[in-house]
């Protein structure tokens, strides 16, 4: 009886022992769990500690854009459009009225000086040359005929006197002397009124000679036709103001481009300089000319007052043409070496704000605790002289530079003056957001 008392004890045992066992280390688990858990609770705890905790100074830095002053080639330009035109347009007219009856050239044929352009209807003018001719002719003769009564008048005076002489006074008359003496003035006076009657008659058919040659329209230069304005059979009225037939261009080797400069840019743009330009017709091609001339007199236009100046263009490959529109850029100064740094640097003021941070809660708990996002209050900025300045880092905060400015391009100014070099970063911008 006992003994299977004790059998069945042991296994009674066995199960208590495996028991206590597993207890033992499902606890001891469990404590290892919780040991990580709280290291895990420990470092988010420091973590959290570290970014609320941290000084609010660093909160407050704002961030900067810099950019290095360089030296480099300054370029002043100055803009301006206009059209090209012709060196020489000549506009030909005719002083003479009629009928068209040839055309002799069309658009764009070369033509030489004296060449003939056009003919108008010449049977009026010839019947004028005509008509004075035969005036000159009876104009010559009545000269003849004067010359012949003044001989007559003095061959009478001749005799008379003779026979004065030879008859001691006696006859003839006194009255009779006077007469043959009158005689022969009016004969000499008739010769010279004859004589001038010629040389007006010689005028007339020298003026409708003339008139007869303006019949012809011929060029007066060497040229190219630019427009022809007349056809045959149309009327040419030149009574009260010359109509225009043609429109020459002397020589498209050499063409002026007019551009219309800018009051606040005339003080700049001088006889000599070097400018660009393009044209529509052919995108990407730059060409080159030399300013000839800079008007006096300005010109207004929609309220802008601007100046009309003339740059002198190379034109041998006939590409450019009169009436196109030019693009311009007048170089009025180049630097080089110059100190540059961005206009950007020069209009920079860095924003005042409060060192403190508003609209979080105080104490630990309030740091932990999210609150609405840090916004910098903004105060007004200290009001800026006139004084050019540059503004640099130095230990992460925004420092004033005083400089000397030179030329600006727009882009870039030449620093003339001032405790900077190349290299040193100069403050743009400021950057919307805060360093974390």
């Amino acid at each position: 009886m006992s003994d299977e008392k004790n059998a069945s004890d042991e296994p009674a045992a066995d199960q208590a022992a495996a028991l206590t066992k597993l207890l033992a280390a499902e606890s001891s688990g469990h404590r290892s769990r919780r040991w990580i858990w709280i290291l895990v609770t420990l470092a988010v705890l420091g973590a959290a500690f570290t970014f609320f905790l941290r000084p609010d100074a660093r909160q407050d830095m704002p961030r900067y854009r810099t950019e290095p002053a360089e030296l480099g080639r300054l370029v002043v330009k100055v803009s301006a459009t206009g059209n090209l035109q012709p060196t020489n347009k000549v506009e030909v007219s005719s002083e003479q009225s009629g009928i068209v009856t040839e055309v002799l050239v069309d658009d764009n044929d070369r033509v030489s000086k004296g060449q003939v352009l056009a003919q108008l209807d010449l049977s009026k003018l010839k019947d004028a040359v005509a008509k004075s001719r035969a005036s000159l002719v009876v104009a010559e003769a009545q000269v003849q005929q004067a010359q012949a009564t003044e001989m007559e008048a003095r061959a009478t005076l001749a005799r008379l006197r003779e026979v004065a002489e030879l008859s001691g006074g006696k006859v003839p008359s006194r009255s009779e002397m006077d007469t043959a003496e009158a005689n022969l003035k009016r004969a000499e006076a008739n010769v010279a009124s004859a004589r001038a009657s010629v040389t007006q008659a010689r005028a007339n058919l020298q003026s409708d000679l003339t008139n007869l040659g303006k019949a012809s329209i011929r060029s007066p230069v060497d040229g190219v036709v630019l427009v022809r304005s007349v056809e045959p059979g149309q009327t040419v009225a030149a009574m009260f103001q010359a109509p225009v037939l043609f429109t020459l261009a002397e020589d498209l080797a050499k063409m002026e481009l007019l551009v219309d400069v800018d009051e606040a840019d005339v003080g700049r743009v001088k006889v000599g300089q070097q400018a660009t330009f393009t044209v529509d017709a052919w995108p990407g091609r730059k060409y080159t000319g030399v300013i000839s001339r800079v008007g006096l007199g300005s010109e207004v236009k929609d309220g802008v007052v601007s100046y009309p100046t003339l740059i002198a263009v190379e034109n041998d490959d006939i590409s450019l043409r009169p009436g196109m529109t030019g693009t311009a850029e007048i170089i009025t100064l180049t630097h080089e070496n110059a100190l540059l740094v961005p206009n950007a640097a020069l209009r920079f003021t860095p924003p005042a704000t409060d060192a403190a941070p508003k609209g979080r809660r105080g104490g630990l708990v309030g740091k932990l605790l999210p609150g609405p996002p840090f916004r910098p209050r903004k105060t007004q900025a200290p009001a800026r002289d006139d004084t050019p300045r540059v503004w640099v880092l130095r230990e992460g905060r925004a420092v004033p530079i005083e400089v000397q400015t030179g030329p600006s391009n727009g882009q870039m100014t030449e620093i003339a003056g001032g405790p900077i070099e190349a290299g040193t970063q100069v403050i743009t911008e400021t950057l919307v957001g805060m360093q974390p």
